[in-house]
């Protein structure tokens, strides 16, 4: 019988992902098949199986034309390299490798330097190709492919999205000395990553942000410092009281609320950076901007170099675990509703089946 793969995609926006069998790809020139044993489920997932992002003000962005169904969903990727096309090198049939997804065209001056992820004509597995809710997965050439060492699968995936979305954004707003005080706000799947991330790139714990009382305990032992109720009477004026300011605040929420916060904490001379995707609008006041001499910049996902600094990182065994659920791939439908409905804490992860 000819090997057969299993794979979970968007047939229609918004409807159950549906289960499809078909042979597993043969590679071509440089591709290399990796058989899928773990991969994460974001909230960028959630998104793009509805088609499209709330920008606020009935406004949406849509999504449909970049995910053309059937597509594969799924961009945390970790998994065992099973085939290797003819040209394919530095790999082999049996090696452990983590999935760098934000796959660009490779020739524009974006990809040339380095930032693919950027890229306008992008490949991305998991959006704009098959990604990880699958056994198995296509991946067009093996510098994409990291070696996570000793770390379990399951930890591994997540730093394709989860873990490089939070180091990009942090980067942005180093040095911070003991003086620069950092607020990240949200303590969900990539905000835990920021958190636990910090604590290593950073002399101070992060003030952290959180709304849903159920997560100061993650946030709490991946290293958060203070801990705000942005929801409490008088929480950002007892804040900007208590620190004058902060350095930089990071948002991986992305709400109109959650800017505000994040926003309204700066110093004069800090930072926002702005990650999360949860959609809404708010106004900016141009001349606080000014008068305050703040930036605000956005951060999306990471480099294919920032996710190798951020694996080195990772294999040296410093960083403690992301609280991870796992669920069969079978579940990715479900995984995708509890999401959406706010019922995952940490990181769902899909496993297929060995």
């Amino acid at each position: 019988m000819t090997p057969s793969m299993t794979s979970y995609q968007v047939e229609a926006f918004g409807r159950p992902l549906a289960q499809v069998l078909r042979d597993i790809p043969t590679p071509q020139g440089t591709d290399v098949v990796v058989r899928v044993g773990s991969c994460g489920v974001c909230h960028s997932d959630v998104h793009l199986h509805d088609g499209y992002f709330d920008l606020g003000n009935d406004v949406k962005l849509d999504m449909t034309r970049t995910v053309q169904p059937p597509r594969t969903l799924g961009h945390e990727i970790a998994g065992t390299v099973v085939a290797v096309g003819p040209d394919a090198q530095g790999v082999k049939v049996g090696d452990r490798r983590v999935v760098f997804p934000w796959i660009g065209c490779g020739t524009c001056s974006l990809c040339e330097a380095g930032h693919e992820h950027l890229c306008n004509s992008p490949r991305a597995l998991g959006a704009h190709r098959d990604g990880g809710f699958a056994s198995h997965t296509v991946v067009p050439h093996a510098r994409y492919l990291i070696d996570y060492g000793n770390l379990a699968e399951d930890q591994a995936c997540t730093y394709a999205c989860s873990g490089l979305t939070a180091y990009s954004a942090l980067k942005k707003v180093a040095p911070l000395g003991p003086k620069d005080p950092l607020l990240i706000i949200g303590a969900g799947g990539v905000g835990l990553s920021g958190i636990r991330l910090a604590r290593q790139l950073f002399e101070t714990p992060p003030i952290v942000v959180e709304l849903d009382q159920s997560k100061w305990d993650m946030a709490r032992e991946a290293g958060a410092g203070q801990i705000i109720d942005p929801k409490a009477d008088g929480a950002l004026k007892a804040l900007l009281k208590s620190t004058g300011g902060v350095a930089a605040a990071i948002d991986f929420v992305g709400s109109a609320s959650t800017f505000n916060f994040g926003f309204g904490a700066l110093r004069k001379a800090g930072k926002l950076v702005c990650v999360g995707l949860f959609g809404g609008s708010t106004p900016v006041v141009p001349a606080m901007v000014s008068m305050k001499a703040v930036t605000v910049t956005g951060s999306y996902v990471g480099s294919l170099q920032e996710m190798q600094e951020l694996m080195d990182i990772a294999r040296s065994g410093v960083l403690p675990d992301l609280p991870l659920t796992t669920q069969p791939l079978s579940s990715a439908t479900q995984a995708l509703e509890d999401l959406r409905a706010g019922r995952i804490r940490g990181r769902t992860i899909l496993k297929a089946a060995a």
